[in-house]
């Protein structure tokens, strides 16, 4: 186990909300430490030690010790109140342990071997689904974390509670199932049109000719095809004259 933490307290000798609101404004939590058969003791912490101890990893699933005074009380931390608008403590509870006591804590999980997983190496995804397991130990024997072995897993392979190794005496709170840990999920690919691809294409579109004018313009304009000269609904031609038709045979003028 990681090294002792040591918090002071000092005692508080009101109880209820008008107390625990004159502790505030002093600066300091009230809190009560409980357990092991013994009356309940009210008491208060800094408001900075409290912060600083409650934002580390694993704070609710560590022992420390709780100094009173002239006495030194072995306690696992197990609620802290935040305050919703200021994100600051408001109350904290200590449950008093003793060498045999058991507790359901939530231990961390740990992974390892990432570079090792042939699932990961391909692109795949680490989908963590506990990053803690609640499990009952004895409150001396708590462990710091739970190791997950990612060595070998490929895409699609899940990790359960049956193949992470658990400290002696310790033992998962569920129990008839083998719930999952974390899987190896297929890597997604997202393909996102940028808008300057998209201008390209409609340019592209826009400038295409179409296959009836194409036909056209290889096959040239044919006498007589719409559009030609001469054609029913010609265009006249430059100057705004229309071409004059050419004499039918045997239609021209005879002398005289």
């Amino acid at each position: 186990m990681a090294d002792m933490r040591t918090i002071a307290v000092e005692p508080r000798d009101r109880a209820g909300k008008g107390a625990a609101r004159a502790t505030r404004r002093d600066g300091r939590v009230p809190g009560v430490i409980y357990g092991e058969g013994k009356p309940p003791v009210m008491v208060s912490v800094e408001q900075r030690a409290i912060q600083r101890e409650f934002r580390r990893i694993g704070f609710f699933a560590k022992l420390c010790d709780i100094k009173l005074k002239d006495e030194t009380i072995r306690v696992l931390p197990r609620e802290v109140q935040i305050d919703p608008v200021t994100d600051r403590a408001i109350h904290v509870d200590f449950l008093r342990v003793g060498a045999k006591t058991r507790v359901a804590v939530g231990i961390p999980v740990e992974f390892i071997n990432e570079g090792t997983s042939p699932g990961i190496k391909r692109g795949g995804v680490l989908n963590v689904v506990r990053h803690q397991v609640e499990c009952y130990c004895q409150a001396d024997s708590i462990p710091d974390h739970l190791t997950v072995d990612l060595d070998g897993l490929d895409i699609g392979d899940s990790v359960h509670i049956s193949m992470v190794k658990l400290p002696e005496g310790v033992r998962p709170t569920i129990t008839g199932r083998d719930f999952t840990i974390a899987s190896i999920a297929p890597p997604t690919v997202l393909q996102v049109e940028t808008p300057a691809a998209a201008a390209t294409t409609e340019e592209g579109a826009e400038g295409a000719v179409p296959a009836e004018g194409e036909a056209a313009a290889a096959a040239g304009a044919a006498p007589g095809a719409p559009g030609a000269p001469g054609a029913p609904g010609a265009k006249p031609a430059e100057g705004g004259k229309e071409a004059a038709p050419a004499p039918e045979k045997g239609k021209g003028k005879g002398r005289g």
